[in-house]
């Protein structure tokens, strides 16, 4: 590697430390990192704002724009105490069944929508219900978001690196549906127990309110009825045309930002109230961490990486499927998955083709980038929105609090899907 490059990465290791470490601000480290990697010609203007493979990911940055600001209009609504209420009385008051439903809940949608989507949409509610239940809140954000993680990597649109493989491999949104949601259903099951045991502390219950929980009426939560339909109805669009993207060709990013300008225009909603629920820091904090990533793909430093595990497996099928796997794991620990995939999937494309377009090199990437991200709190973008929201919020997610959760949650189901492609792929 060249003297620019191991700058590079010292840069990038020093700020991963810090943000580690909490010893200043995420947001800081991230910033002070993308300047270092600019200061230092790893990357220039062009390639940290302009570039798709090593710049700033603007879909990821106007995606959460646009669905911060619906549920923001929604939050107006008193939509999500009514889901809170509704929640809480079907798990009677139970903590854990709580927690199991949310899971279920989140992985659910996380396959239809992106993971990101979801965790926006969901934490609202888990406010409110553990405000009701007198439960922390922590232990519900950090299982929903790894929830969203898992249940995302089921479909071609539930994570993005699905969609950067599909788009690489030939793959179909069928494809995925036979080969990864399988293993998926069965994850979110094992996880369900796993959180059962990794938060067995916060499962405090209290009969006295859950009684008066189970007394609530619901419907007296909704406090704006017009605006609710009128919010209920652009969501509802705005998910379709998640959906649709083979069909309609429009980028979830332009989708969120319509249905934002849509529901804001629409409604009586000001612009200042529709704004006042953007995480802003979280938005500066993933340019800062695109920046950073991108000079490490633009020096090279992840390609040989990626080039050197390829090299290390000598055309074996079995040890290259399993160096797959795990080297992606551990890869989508500690960078984002998605420059990650996009700098694999063209030596996963010649590796496939060397062994007769061997399909399992794909599905062993997806595992392990889509997994992966569950093993740190800036491993995936459902994991840093939800600490975002948790400090808007009051409740501050330490990078340690879920980072300690989030290996245990990785090295479980990685080694679960480790028999799953050696049975079904290499017998």
């Amino acid at each position: 590697m060249t003297v620019t490059a191991w700058v590079a990465v010292a840069a990038f290791v020093t700020a991963y430390t810090l943000i580690a470490t909490e010893k200043v601000h995420r947001v800081a480290a991230a910033l002070g990192g993308a300047g270092i990697m600019l200061l230092i010609h790893a990357t220039d203007a062009g390639g940290a704002f302009f570039d798709e493979d090593t710049g700033i990911d603007w879909n990821v940055i106007f995606l959460l724009l646009g669905m911060m600001i619906i549920v923001g209009v929604l939050k107006q609504t008193g939509v999500f105490e009514y889901l809170a209420i509704w929640a809480a009385k079907r798990a009677k008051g139970r903590p854990f069944r709580l927690m199991a439903l949310l899971i279920v809940i989140t992985a659910s949608a996380s396959a239809l929508l992106d993971n990101v989507t979801t965790v926006l949409l969901i934490a609202p509610v888990t406010f409110l219900v553990c405000e009701r239940l007198s439960l922390h809140v922590a232990p519900f954000l950090i299982a929903e978001a790894m929830a969203s993680n898992i249940g995302g990597a089921a479909t071609l649109i539930g994570d993005p690196p699905n969609i950067i493989i599909a788009s690489r491999a030939g793959l179909t949104f069928n494809d995925f549906l036979v080969h990864m949601a399988p293993l998926i259903i069965v994850l979110v099951a094992v996880f369900v127990g796993l959180c059962r045991w990794l938060f067995r502390k916060s499962f405090s219950y209290d009969p006295d309110l859950a009684a008066e929980i189970m007394m609530l009426n619901e419907r007296e939560a909704i406090a704006d009825r017009r605006l609710l339909w009128q919010s209920l109805a652009v969501l509802t669009l705005v998910m379709a045309a998640f959906v649709l993207h083979p069909v309609l060709h429009y980028e979830p990013s332009v989708v969120a930002l319509l249905g934002a300008g849509v529901l804001v225009a629409a409604t009586k909603v000001t612009t200042e109230q529709a704004i006042g629920e953007v995480e802003w820091p979280t938005l500066v904090f993933f340019a800062g961490l695109f920046v950073m990533v991108g000079a490490l793909v633009e020096t090279g430093v992840i390609r040989q990486i990626s080039q050197a595990a390829a090299q290390a497996t000598q055309g074996q099928l079995a040890l290259t499927t399993m160096l797959l796997l795990w080297a992606s794991t551990g890869l989508s620990a500690v960078i984002d998955n998605i420059p990650y995939v996009a700098t694999m999937s063209p030596i996963v494309a010649d590796l496939a083709q060397a062994n007769d377009g061997a399909q399992v090199f794909w599905w062993a990437l997806a595992i392990g980038a889509d997994l992966g991200g569950n093993a740190t709190a800036v491993g995936a973008a459902a994991n840093v929105v939800i600490l975002g929201i948790a400090a808007r919020n009051g409740t501050p997610i330490s990078f340690w609090q879920f980072t300690k959760y989030g290996i245990v949650v990785t090295l479980v189901t990685v080694a679960l899907a480790t028999p799953y492609l050696w049975l079904r792929y290499l017998t």
